[in-house]
C-alpha cells in the first residue's frame, strides 16, 4: 500500500485530490494539509511514501517544505503554478516529481505510483523548459560534486543515463543488466553525491557532464 499525505491550503482542492487517491487500488491517503508547516509536521509523524505537495502554501511555502521533506519522503509537486522560479526551485529541493494541476486524475494516480516506485516524472512542458534552459548554455558555473570521484565506472554510467532522463527499465536495458540492480546503483549515486531525489541526479549530471 502506497501511503500519501495530500498538502494544499484549497480545501475543495484538497477533497478532491483525496477522493482520486483513496480510490484508486494500492493508494491510501493517511494525512492531510492546509499549510507548508502542517504538512513538515505530518510527514514526520506519519512517515508517508509520497507527499502530494502544492508550491503557494501559507506559513511555509511549498518548496521550503519540501527541503525540509525529501530527505524521508518523496514529494510530488502538484500545482497551478509552473513559472521557472518554482520548477527549479521545487526540483533542487528534492522534489522526485513536479505536475500541473491541470492533469487527469488517471496520470495523477500512475505519477504516485511512480514516484513510490523510485522513479522521477515531470510534467512534458515543463521538461521542455527544463531541456531549454541546459541547451540555452553556458551551464552554471559550481564546484565539482564532492563525491562525484567516488562513483565506479558502473555508477557513472547510470549517473549519466540519469542526466538523460532514462527510467530505472530503460537504463537496465541499454547497460544490460537487472532492474534491481540499476536501483541499487541509482541508490548509492545518491548517497554519495548527497542528493536527495533522482530528479536531482538528472540536473546535475546535465550540468557535470555536459
Amino acid at each position: 500500500m502506497i501511503r500519501v499525505l495530500v498538502a494544499d491550503d484549497q480545501a475543495a482542492v484538497r477533497a478532491g485530490l483525496v477522493l482520486i487517491l483513496d480510490g484508486a487500488p494500492g493508494i491510501s491517503v493517511v494525512g492531510e494539509a492546509a499549510d507548508g508547516e502542517r504538512a513538515v509536521e505530518l510527514a514526520r509523524a506519519l512517515r508517508p511514501d509520497v507527499v502530494l505537495m502544492d508550491i503557494r502554501m501559507p506559513r511555509l511555502d511549498g518548496v521550503s517544505a519540501t527541503r525540509e521533506i525529501a530527505g524521508f519522503a518523496d514529494v510530488l509537486v502538484l500545482t497551478t503554478f509552473d513559472v521557472d522560479e518554482y520548477v527549479f526551485g521545487a526540483l533542487r529541493a528534492g522534489a522526485a516529481g513536479f505536475l500541473l494541476k491541470d492533469v487527469d486524475a488517471d496520470r495523477l494516480v500512475d505519477a504516485v505510483r511512480t514516484v513510490a516506485a523510485g522513479e522521477g516524472i515531470i510534467a512534458p512542458r515543463v521538461t521542455r523548459r527544463l531541456i531549454g534552459a541546459f541547451a540555452a548554455g553556458p551551464a552554471p558555473v559550481r564546484a565539482r560534486p564532492h563525491g562525484l570521484d567516488e562513483l565506479t565506472p558502473r555508477e557513472r554510467e547510470v549517473f549519466a543515463c540519469l542526466g538523460e532522463g532514462l527510467s530505472n527499465q530503460e537504463i537496465a536495458a541499454r547497460l544490460d543488466m537487472a532492474e534491481t540492480t540499476t536501483k541499487t546503483h541509482v541508490s548509492r549515486i545518491l548517497n554519495k553525491l548527497g542528493l536527495r531525489s533522482r530528479v536531482q541526479a538528472a540536473i546535475l549530471a546535465q550540468e557535470t557532464l555536459g
